[in-house]
């Protein structure tokens, strides 16, 4: 079914049908007219062609989300999700998507036109050359400026800044087993060193743990013969591995080992102790993402980051006051 078997139905010109299907602005098509054209594209079955419309109108209202090749957890989904309602509410459809290293599979951006390509980390050389002779205008981060999409590094400062509270001070930062979180787990390792540095503490012991299909727990008893009390867990998964290694170690949390994550994702409230953790406003943060694409399409104003990168602190029973010599 096409705009012509419309027209040919109700008598009107292709034209006409055209300009009411597109929203072509500036057009002097009555109101009974335009509703006599959507009545009958209904009535019909009509579908839009997408590429057709994308050529007619300059757009195609998709905006593609090119993820890293990381594992998609809890907060990753948040932001996704609450980007998605964003864009939404603007006309636009979110598309994700993870390229692959020697994957022979066309990129999406050379198939489906998007306005914008969204990512969450600057691109590479080669991706930006790719998406530039598919035709993309239009790519955020820009990489024609020294800008990228920022996260929050304020996470680890009052994940620092709670144990210190409580009276630590040689701590440590439990990194995920999983390469693919490496990147991200160094920015918050750095953020969480950093904080340390602030308040007169030593930078934080990195601590490794074991992947979770691995029989072996992390070695939480050589940990605190090094005088660790505290760990700044790298998120809410691995805080859960300590917590259960120490538990099968004889170690006592918080009252021998004090232990935060971080995002506080559901996984926080079902273990025991439950897990003291930071909260990330996933919805600025998914608005942020929004924002940006649609400044990139539109020119509105530049979002701000302060006004959408809100972490809060939750405390609970895996973290407490120091241990006295003899606890």
């Amino acid at each position: 079914m096409t705009a012509a078997d419309i027209a040919r139905s109700l008598g009107v010109s292709r034209a006409t049908v055209g300009f009411v299907l597109n929203e072509t602005p500036g057009q002097t098509i009555s109101a009974a007219t335009t509703e006599r054209v959507l009545a009958e594209a209904r009535r019909l079955g009509y579908r839009p062609h997408i590429a057709a419309r994308a050529l007619a109108s300059g757009r195609s209202h998709i905006v593609l989300l090119v993820l890293p090749d990381w594992p998609i957890e809890y907060s990753l989904r948040e932001n996704i999700d609450e980007a998605t309602h964003a864009l939404d509410e603007h006309g636009y459809t979110l598309i994700t998507y993870t390229p692959h290293e020697g994957s022979r599979a066309r990129p999406l951006w050379e198939t489906m036109q998007p306005d914008v390509v969204l990512g969450l980390l600057p691109f590479s050389d080669p991706l930006v050359k790719s998406m530039r002779n598919a035709g993309v205008e239009r790519i955020v981060p820009d990489p024609d400026e020294v800008s990228e999409v920022r996260y929050n590094e304020g996470g680890p400062r009052l994940q620092v800044e709670h144990l210190h509270d409580l009276g630590h001070r040689r701590l440590g930062f439990a990194r995920p087993s999983d390469p693919r979180l490496f990147e991200l787990a160094d920015a918050r390792e750095e953020a969480a060193a950093a904080a340390a540095i602030a308040l007169g503490l030593e930078v934080p012991v990195t601590l490794a743990t074991a992947p979770a299909s691995a029989e072996a727990d992390p070695s939480v008893s050589e940990w605190i013969a090094t005088g660790i009390t505290g760990v700044v867990a790298f998120n809410d998964d691995v805080a859960t591995a300590i917590i259960g290694a120490a538990s099968r170690a004889g170690i006592a949390v918080p009252w021998q080992l004090s232990v935060i994550g971080h995002d506080d994702t559901p996984m926080s409230l079902m273990v025991e102790p439950r897990i003291s953790s930071v909260r990330i406003d996933s919805t600025g943060l998914g608005h942020y993402l929004a924002a940006l694409a649609i400044h990139a399409m539109d020119q509105t104003p530049t979002p701000d980051w302060e006004q959408t990168s809100a972490v809060t602190l939750i405390p609970r029973a895996s973290t407490s006051e120091r241990p006295t010599p003899h606890g």
